[in-house]
């Protein structure tokens, strides 16, 4: 993903996650209207501002239908269960995808020599 305004390149979800500050509540406008089955869903956003002030937003759109509707089923079965809103179970996954994410310290980079352990 890359700033429109900034042009500043996100190459990576945590490259994202650790440039942008998230604005506003996650939405999933299928589930909020009650639509459990669409044909076409709507679908869902999140929104973060980068670190020039200009609003992101992540969508689902580039999903399949089909997945799109097992993510709206397990929005609906999760609520259900849980008996909570829609609301608190997207920032409930959203905020646990950035918390796993920024602390996933990633793959090891090359050592520019030999470790402390090595004789």
């Amino acid at each position: 993903m890359e700033c429109p305004a900034c042009h500043r390149r996100f190459a990576t979800l945590r490259e994202y996650i650790a440039g942008t500050q998230r604005v506003g509540v996650g939405r999933h406008y299928d589930a909020e209207l009650g639509n459990w089955d669409p044909e076409k869903p709507i679908g869902g956003v999140a929104m973060a501002n980068c670190s020039c002030g200009t609003t992101l937003t992540l969508g689902i759109a580039t999903m399949s239908v089909p997945q799109q509707k097992a993510a709206l089923q397990w929005i609906r079965t999760e609520t259900a269960r849980r008996r909570i809103s829609q609301t608190v179970l997207l920032e409930y996954v959203r905020d646990e995808v950035r918390r796993r994410t920024l602390a996933d310290s990633g793959p090891s980079l090359p050592s520019r020599g030999p470790s402390p352990d090595v004789a």
